[in-house]
């Protein structure tokens, strides 16, 4: 039986595609195995370092039954919607249950912004219809809807709403309020690449998801709250959060380091320059990483 749980650390996983920009199946089962081998709790599909707003219904089936037949039975498989209305989330949704999700990450409805009270019947609603465990994603800085601590807390109190992930800066006071003001199996996580991890645990964060290529090495530093370690990758994660560009340089990290055969994005993302990709070579050969042992 798949977690439903959504603690621990949760990279939210690239999609690889081919040369051509098809969906890298491979490419994908490989990029699974790497985080078993970087030592994660679970994993998540759809996020915003996923590319999903390039992918077809066809390749969220095919990429959630991929991740679902190679990741171990007892880890979450946490699946984002990105539906701007109900019914759309609830189609959503339920195709992602269907191929096997185990836990939904729900950003709000921000084509028209809702108020806070459509906010409680949104997550209510598709919590009930679903019937998957519900993490709200607080990302205003993508959707441009902002969810206040107290609002949060009302969204906590809902049936089958179990978590939720504090994108907005700074992360780290929004996190140890929203852990005051909730219950202690509500679960609050980090984002943002997972720039403030150490001090968001410190304040009441029981995960973190970032993004996929560096796994390994923010494992051992959530295991052993190591600061030195943590301030050896923080030019990685800085680098791999600027607008336009992160997709790609999760990417050409992970083919540096064996996972994948091509950096490939779907536009609108678009690929790094030359000199980007000489300054991420010179971050990683300070961190000398280790190459995934196909």
């Amino acid at each position: 039986m798949r977690s439903g749980l959504t603690r621990g650390l949760i990279p939210v996983l690239a999609t690889p595609f081919t040369g051509n920009g098809d969906l890298d199946a491979a490419g994908l089962r490989r990029l699974v195995h790497f985080q078993q081998w970087c030592g994660v709790d679970g994993v998540a599909v759809f996020g915003f370092a996923s590319e999903g707003f390039t992918l077809t219904a066809a390749d969220r089936e095919q990429i959630l039954r991929i991740v679902d037949a190679e990741l171990p039975a007892g880890q979450p498989l946490v699946a984002g919607i990105s539906a701007t209305a109900i019914r759309p989330a609830i189609e959503q949704a339920t195709a992602c249950a269907d191929a096997g999700a185990s836990a939904l990450m729900v950003i709000p409805p921000y084509q028209v912004k809702p108020t806070a009270d459509q906010l409680v019947d949104f997550y209510g609603e598709l919590a009930a219809a679903v019937g998957l465990p519900v993490m709200v994603q607080d990302a205003p800085g993508s959707t441009g809807v902002t969810m206040p601590v107290d609002l949060i807390a009302k969204l906590s109190t809902l049936d089958g709403v179990t978590a939720v992930k504090i994108e907005p800066q700074p992360t780290v006071p929004k996190i140890a309020a929203v852990a005051a003001a909730t219950a202690d199996d509500f679960d609050v996580l980090g984002g943002q690449n997972a720039l403030f991890a150490l001090d968001e645990y410190e304040r009441g964060a029981v995960g973190s998801m970032p993004a996929c290529e560096f796994a390994d090495a923010l494992a051992a530093v959530l295991r052993d709250s190591d600061r030195a370690g943590f301030d050896r990758l923080l030019p990685l994660i800085r680098f791999g959060l600027q607008p336009g560009l992160a997709w790609s340089i999760h990417k050409h990290v992970l083919v540096r380091r064996g996972v994948l055969d091509a950096a490939t994005v779907r536009a609108p993302a678009r690929d790094a320059d030359a000199g980007t990709l000489a300054a991420l070579d010179a971050i990683l050969t300070e961190l000398n990483l280790p190459k995934y042992p196909r």
